[in-house]
């Protein structure tokens, strides 16, 4: 064999893979989307999940969910990428014990959460042992809405603020330090050499991390159903339910449309603001 085809040989079973787990499911899922259940093509499905009384709450709590989350968890993975990259000793001991939630699944960290938060769990027990309350109290229940959207803020917090993390220590340690050291020797304190210099520098894996969060943030699942359930609709549990729940896989694809859709917006965004201008790559 031709020496000049080894790389496309190489690649050959990768490119498979995702056109047989990706792309077939893809144009599948979209092809649905735009298939009535009496073989129509159009936008029924889209107009059944539309007028659907759970569409608009999901969204607004999936969107809300995003907003409040992805904001919180960008300041304290810089705050916290910022500390590690000034650490001596014990750097990597540090960064490990701070990616440990990486290695926990949206269900686990659920239930964790669940466990804590039950009428029976932790945080019952131990505020009824110091006696601050006299029974167990109801956290996660239908009239406690705020309480119940805080929970899976924490969790979600707890839960993926390492994928930033990680992205953002390994954007800082590419920047050279020789732009730090012509800053302090203008006279730029801490604070200007945040905004002026890594902040700037800083721009692509900002992008990545903002992306690849705010995509998990929009599939959000296991977490609200365990700590929610239908008390807080988000779109993609309304996926589920019209898919398995209501047998119905045109809506379910129609939702699952919409969800991409809001990616692509989203994604558009972020690349928009956060362009790195020409000649200021590293």
């Amino acid at each position: 064999m031709n020496k000049k085809y080894y790389p496309y040989v190489l690649i050959a079973p990768s490119v498979l893979f995702l056109l047989l787990f990706f792309v077939y499911p893809f144009l599948e899922v979209f092809v649905q989307a735009f298939t009535s259940s009496d073989g129509q093509v159009g936008f029924s499905n889209f107009e059944n999940i539309f007028t659907d009384y759970n569409f608009l709450p999901s969204l607004k709590n999936t969107l809300l969910l995003a907003l409040v989350v992805v904001p919180v968890q960008l300041c304290m993975a810089i705050g916290m990428s910022l500390m590690i990259s000034k650490m001596k000793k014990g750097r990597d001991t540090v960064l490990y014990i701070l990616t440990i939630p990486l290695g926990v699944s949206d269900l686990a960290a659920g239930i964790i959460w669940l466990a804590i938060l039950d009428q029976n769990g932790f945080l019952n027990s131990f505020l009824f042992s110091i006696g601050i309350i006299d029974q167990p109290e109801s956290w996660l229940n239908y009239q406690n809405p705020i309480i119940i959207f805080a929970a899976v803020v924490v969790a979600e917090i707890w839960r993926a603020t390492a994928i930033l993390l990680v992205i953002l220590v390994s954007g800082i340690g590419l920047i050279p330090k020789e732009y730090y050291e012509a800053a302090e020797i203008f006279g730029a304190n801490s604070w200007v050499r945040l905004w002026k210099v890594t902040l700037p520098l800083l721009r692509p894996s900002l992008q990545t991390a903002l992306i690849l969060r705010t995509l998990l943030a929009f599939e959000v699942f296991a977490v609200v159903m365990l700590l929610g359930g239908s008390n807080m609709p988000v779109l993609m549990g309304e996926t589920f339910n019209w898919a398995f729940n209501y047998q119905d896989t045109g809506a379910a694809s129609a939702y699952a449309v919409v969800i991409l859709a809001l990616s692509i917006v989203f994604t558009l965004f972020y690349l928009r603001v956060l362009r790195v201008p020409k000649g200021a790559r590293i």
